[in-house]
């Protein structure tokens, strides 16, 4: 069984409208909606925005029987490979906020008992949308910092779930793919300003390939 983990309503509704719901319990205080959809048999979780939130939600998909985790929804471009309302598969996150190097003298993001920061995810083969690296953090924010941080550290696309889902499924031993379309470019004006005038477009775009990404999963 697919477990989808979606921040948002507004990331969610895209499937929950196509979803012949056959439950909705409350996981961990998250709402799970099981049902089908696409002919495939899923559950899909409202977990809210943020990494705690994420990884619970997470956490309820796996306690409610699925067999692989799939997060999708928007995200923010980081360079002009980035375009707006455009769907990219992730192959790889870093949480770029985790910073041990004090202690450690490692790369920022680099999880504690892990050699390397990004930690690779579940890449469906059937799949040939653009790769791109994701930076996870719990900041929604235009600050130039948090932006050079970000492409030094090698991400294409920044949000506020991925990796934190990614860290969760590996401890957990589920697979994890995650897909993204974009509702703002760094240096294209205010990220809020383009983040509320391009969701919906995003939404109704990456919408258009739901069969192919579930009926992609295995």
């Amino acid at each position: 069984m697919i477990g989808c983990v979606i921040a948002m309503d507004s990331e969610a509704e895209v499937l929950l409208e196509h979803m012949e719901i056959e439950n909705i319990r409350s996981v961990f205080g998250k709402s799970v909606h099981f049902g089908r959809a696409f002919g495939k048999e899923l559950l899909l979780v409202v977990c809210g925005v943020g990494k705690v939130n994420a990884a619970a939600g997470a956490c309820a998909a796996i306690q409610c029987g699925a067999d692989v985790i799939l997060n999708f929804g928007v995200a923010g471009g980081l360079h002009a490979g980035t375009e707006l309302t455009e769907v990219y598969l992730i192959d790889k996150a870093v949480q770029y906020d985790f910073d041990i190097t004090q202690l450690e003298g490692c790369e920022i993001g680099t999880l504690d008992g892990e050699t390397e920061n990004f930690l690779p995810l579940y890449v469906p083969q059937a799949l040939d949308f653009p790769r791109r690296a994701l930076g996870t953090g719990d900041r929604f924010n235009d600050s130039p910092t948090d932006h050079d941080l970000l492409l030094r550290l090698g991400a294409d696309i920044r949000d506020m779930e991925g990796a934190a889902i990614a860290q969760l499924c590996k401890y957990a031993g589920m697979p994890f793919a995650s897909v993204k379309a974009i509702s703002d470019v760094y240096g294209a004006g205010s990220t809020t300003e383009q983040f509320e005038k391009n969701l919906a477009r995003a939404m109704l775009n990456l919408k258009a390939f739901l069969p192919e990404i579930l009926g992609a999963l295995e």
